[in-house]
């Protein structure tokens, strides 16, 4: 049985459909990275699986349990999951210890002195040790969200949920939070990455989630997204395509605006100005043999020419 099942997942807000009968099984163990354009409904479908968003339609099994159920015990339910944000909400007045202890102590009913043992044996695992009375205001941003990736370890989940936690961390302090998250991944933890970081997507998951359109629009393993990607908006986001189109639909179109069209399109993208004049010259006259090649003198012209430029290799 899967650990975590999603069964026709729908979400709006107002008049913007974000999820769109989305389904998905998450098998235990399973590293689980999705990755997308901004307001694709990734996080939103992240925080759905806790009903931090709840759903308009739809069905949520975590562990056999379904928490999308009318009589369901969601808070129980919730404490098998294990959720990251991109920002750390330590609790400023406490030190990193009581931090760490209070879910357990209250929720799981645990002593304070086996909570302190496990915070101490999470803290030796991420080299934090030291830090253990420290209070978060002296921790650097990657200090604070490792704790925070602990903090969610003290609950003993089945399944760490991950929302870009390194989006809000200075570029120098990414490699650790990476690091720890990597560790876990040899701890047979399930988990759920949203994340922007693809080299990183590549390297720690086992199966690649790309949404687009209201959902899962493309999945994979990490060699088939993003070395072979069989759709068109998978193709454009992992080559990270820009475009340039221009429509035509006379014999005497304006050539100075499709010239001066690609010539605005090659400055953005810093493209080479000698290559910016062969593609003037490419489909100046792929334009003019179309023309003369596939219509007539009385048929209506119709053509619609598109440059793409890759920033992931300048091609």
């Amino acid at each position: 049985m899967s650990l975590i099942q999603v069964k026709n997942l729908c979400k709006s807000f107002g008049s913007l459909s974000v999820l769109q009968g989305v389904n998905l099984d998450i098998n235990e163990g399973e590293k689980i990275a999705i990755i997308g354009g901004s307001g694709c409904g990734k996080s939103v479908f992240l925080r759905s699986l806790e009903l931090l968003e709840v759903p308009d339609s739809g069905q949520i099994f975590i562990d056999g349990e379904e928490i999308t159920a009318k009589n369901a015990d969601v808070n129980q339910i919730r404490r098998k999951m294990g959720m990251v944000y991109q920002k750390f909400y330590l609790f400023s007045h406490m030190n990193v210890l009581d931090n760490l202890c209070l879910a357990p102590v209250k929720l799981l009913g645990i002593s304070r002195k086996d909570a302190e043992s496990q915070a101490m044996d999470w803290l030796s695992k991420v080299g934090l040790t030291s830090k253990a009375k420290s209070m978060p205001a002296n921790l650097s941003g990657g200090q604070q969200q490792r704790i925070a990736i602990c903090r969610s370890l003290m609950m003993n989940p089945k399944v760490l949920l991950f929302d870009e936690p390194t989006s809000a961390l200075d570029p120098t302090m990414v490699g650790e939070v990476l690091a720890m998250i990597r560790m876990l991944t040899k701890h047979n933890m399930t988990m759920l990455i949203v994340t922007h970081e693809m080299n990183f997507a590549r390297e720690v998951a086992d199966r690649v989630l790309f949404f687009a359109d209201g959902g899962i629009y493309e999945q994979g393993t990490p060699d088939k997204i993003f070395d072979a990607p069989e759709r068109e908006k998978t193709i454009a986001f992992i080559r990270k395509l820009k475009y340039f189109t221009y429509e035509i639909n006379t014999r005497d179109f304006d050539l100075l605006a499709l010239h001066g069209g690609i010539h605005n399109f090659a400055e953005k993208y810093g493209i080479d100005s000698k290559l910016s004049y062969r593609l003037q010259l490419c489909c100046e006259e792929l334009v003019y043999e179309i023309i003369a090649g596939c219509y007539d003198k009385f048929s209506p012209i119709d053509i619609n020419i598109s440059v793409s430029y890759s920033e992931a290799d300048s091609t």
